[in-house]
């Protein structure tokens, strides 16, 4: 069976063509009640006002696991192992100047509470609701597998 649609498609799609690719890991923190925090790119940031999960930019040498143990304590004050994050999804999206890849995480153990560190603010949300946030467009994807996960 083939499918010609998605060759010509192919066919009209320009090559990325120079983008760096940058790997960003994110974590859907998921609490007791089945809430999941986000958190609000401060004044200053690139996108700022817009609300995401938490995370960062991997570090060369280092996995995306431990890069959230790393950003979960600078960000959030929480400490984590790499054995309670899940992966559950991955954001692949174009921006202007570069292509952000962007695996998410589950985790449901952590120590302590969330300090917003960052002078980002906090959001506990209901799965149902996430999408009632604004979101960097390479989120907005990750929502609906996160809803349908929860």
């Amino acid at each position: 069976m083939t499918d010609s649609g998605c060759w010509e498609a192919a066919a009209r799609d320009p090559e990325p063509g120079g983008k760096p690719v940058v790997l960003v890991a994110a974590v859907a923190l998921i609490d007791a009640d089945g809430r999941v925090l986000l958190a609000q790119r401060p004044e200053g940031k690139a996108m700022a006002g817009l609300w995401e999960f938490p995370g960062g930019k991997v570090q060369a040498g280092e996995t995306p696991e431990a890069a959230l143990v790393r950003e979960l304590q600078e960000e959030l004050g929480l400490d984590t192992r790499q054995s309670c994050l899940a992966p559950i999804a991955f954001a692949s999206h174009g921006y202007d100047d570069f292509h952000l890849l962007m695996p998410l995480f589950a985790c449901r153990v952590w120590q302590g509470d969330p300090r917003p560190l960052e002078g980002q603010q906090l959001a506990w949300v209901r799965p149902a609701r996430l999408a009632d946030y604004p979101l960097p467009p390479a989120d907005v994807p990750l929502v609906a597998q996160l809803r349908d996960l929860l």
